[in-house]
């Protein structure tokens, strides 16, 4: 499964080929804007991008991403029980 996850643009650099920094849940990663910055990419501070693998895949508006990350939040929960049921279920 492939997933998303939401982040806020905090740093870019002078063209799309520099990577940019994003905030994901208070942690710095750098990524690749390429695919998402059409011009300047100072345009792109403060905005939301979906990043999967190092790259920003699209741009989200501030409520799909707190949405998107409250969800990812709730699956972790669930899924640390879901975890602990599937080693159950396997032995």
């Amino acid at each position: 499964m492939c997933l998303g996850v939401p982040g806020k643009v905090v740093e870019v650099g002078d063209d799309i080929h520099q990577l940019a920094w994003v905030d994901v849940c208070g942690v710095k990663r750098a990524i690749n804007i390429g695919l998402v910055c059409e011009g300047d990419p100072h345009e792109l501070l403060g905005q939301w991008v979906l990043v999967h693998v190092g790259f920003a895949m699209s741009l989200l508006d501030e409520q799909e991403a707190q949405d998107t990350l409250a969800a990812l939040q709730s699956m972790q929960a669930v899924g640390l029980d879901l975890d602990h049921e599937s080693s159950r279920v396997g032995g």
